[in-house]
């Protein structure tokens, strides 16, 4: 079995699969490492019971809290990464967003690069993932005068009745720019219609995820291959300590170390920072490239909410994504500091709702309520706090976090609900409304990020601004890892644009 290659790639979600498309063409000889497996095409794929209450998709393992209580994270291992059970909501951060922004919580620290440096990269992004949208409408919209590569998806009519309710309240909805694969290849007589997405892997593939549109793009390349049920295990460096000499993996069954003159971890922000944590030795005691001691701390995963408005009238809708609200992005009328994003969620059915709610609302039945369910995520800017890490212990993978920044988003909910109560649509059946949220802990893991940051200053920051190390010249990281903040939208766009970059770097600097 070979054990050399030009480069290894560990992980293959949104940063893996990406830069491997990236770097596909240059001829090198590439892997890349993935600890799971393929998710199985299965009936389970689209059953709520299935996916959330067992939680069939998820890992088994256990992490611990700050307190070392053991939790389950919400956290996939499996080819495509998190991209393959997420909701395909593929945001450019605002052009704000790379500066300093003031948050009541605190400062959001500016960025080591500005907008205009990911900017073509956020359009190749968007193509690559084929990104339904339509620039212009939302007001926070970064400005492109290139399209986005396809229209929007359509509103279903319950979610059309309240789009317009909320511009007649004086919002401005605007398209939600999803990740959706055409029907190229079908070979059915009609047309697909989208329903399962959020929280579900997709058998049909119309999901745009990382296995299905950059990891098996790259594997068309003879040079590249992928190693599944590998699970890499710790990185080993050479007698000076400036390169990566090895990388212990754990596949078939059977301990090795492989060799590759790049490496680039790409296994997500918890997971990147525990391996290099991890990789200790006497010149770097504290973890592999933390002379910075940044290594693990800043961890941010946004403060979210998923809110279930029950509406007046039924909701037959199937697919109800197609839209967000960003009025409240920067601030509000009655607060002067950001409060967050708002956008709608695939439609809930009674078993997701009666594993959120202890009891049904008054006279109602968790299948009626369903029927009346509306759904809505809300996202917020949590932010960098070096106290907030990721650290092992026994080891295990142990989360320090404490919330900060909550009181935007407990505004933005409230801007929320009284929208919809005020919209024509929410409050005439009930005596008062009814609402039940559901929000995210630690366990919630799909926007890990910033847990190993970029910068210019090698004494404050693991890497620079092509996510490569201050302290290893042949290790890149690639995935939400170098954030510096999180923003208040989706990170996988940036993450995907930021791989793009790197594959460039790499293709023109360091593989000359």
């Amino acid at each position: 079995m070979n054990t050399h290659f030009d480069i290894i790639i560990i992980g293959s979600g949104a940063g893996g699969a990406t830069i491997a498309y990236k770097l596909a063409d240059s001829g090198k000889k590439i892997l890349i490492l993935e600890r799971g497996d393929y998710i199985p095409i299965e009936k389970e794929n689209w059953n709520s019971e299935e996916v959330f209450v067992k939680n069939r998709y998820t890992t088994k393992e256990k992490w611990l809290d700050k307190a070392d209580k053991e939790f389950s994270p919400g956290q996939h291992y499996n080819v495509g990464g998190n991209t393959k059970l997420y909701g395909a909501a593929l945001f450019r951060m605002r052009e704000s967003d790379f500066g300093a922004v003031r948050h009541h919580g605190g400062i959001s620290p500016q960025w080591p690069i500005s907008y205009t440096d990911l900017k073509p990269y956020y359009l190749e992004a968007e193509t690559l993932y084929n990104v339904h949208g339509e620039r212009g409408i939302d007001p926070t919209d970064p400005k492109d005068k290139n399209p986005y590569p396809l229209p929007p998806l359509p509103h279903e009519p319950r979610i059309q009745d309240l789009v317009n309710d909320l511009k007649n309240f004086g919002l401005h909805p605007f398209p939600l720019p999803i990740g959706v694969n055409p029907d190229t290849d079908k070979k059915a007589s009609g047309p697909f219609v989208l329903d399962r997405f959020d929280g579900f892997p997709d058998p049909t593939e119309h999901k745009a995820d990382a296995q299905t549109n950059s990891l098996r793009l790259a594997l068309q390349h003879e040079n590249v291959s992928l190693w599944t049920q590998a699970k890499v295990t710790k990185l080993l460096t050479n007698p000076t300590g400036n390169e990566i000499a090895g990388v212990e993996v754990q596949y078939q069954n059977e301990d090795m170390v492989l060799h590759a003159d790049l490496v680039i971890l790409s296994a997500g922000a918890i997971n990147s920072a525990a391996l290099l944590l991890n990789s200790t030795t006497n010149l770097h005691p504290n973890g592999l490239g933390n002379s910075s001691g940044v290594v693990g701390r800043h961890y941010m995963f946004h403060n979210n909410s998923a809110m279930i408005a029950l509406s007046t009238e039924p909701n037959d809708t199937k697919f109800g994504k197609t839209f967000g609200i960003n009025d409240y992005y920067h601030n509000s009328d009655d607060f002067d500091f950001p409060l967050g994003h708002i956008q709608m969620l695939g439609k809930s059915d009674k078993v997701q709702i009666s594993g959120d709610s202890p009891i049904p609302a008054p006279g109602f039945t968790f299948d009626l309520m369903a029927k009346h369910a509306v759904d809505f995520w809300l996202t917020s800017e949590d932010l960098p706090d070096p106290n907030n890490r990721i650290v092992l212990k026994d080891g295990k993978i142990k989360v320090i976090y404490t919330h900060n920044n909550m009181l935007a988003h407990q505004k933005l909910t409230e801007k929320l609900k009284f929208a919809l109560e005020h919209s024509g649509k929410f409050s005439t059946f009930f005596p008062k409304n009814i609402y039940f949220s559901k929000d995210m802990d630690i366990a919630a893991v799909a926007h890990q990020n910033g847990t190993i940051r970029f910068g210019n200053d090698s004494k404050t920051s693991a890497l620079d601004i092509f996510c490569q190390s201050h302290d290893v010249k042949n290790l890149f990281v690639v995935d939400g890892s170098f954030f510096v903040s999180s923003s208040a939208v989706n990170p996988a766009l940036t993450i995907i644009a930021m791989a793009l970059r790197v594959g460039d770097y790499i293709k023109s600097e360091i593989d000359k």
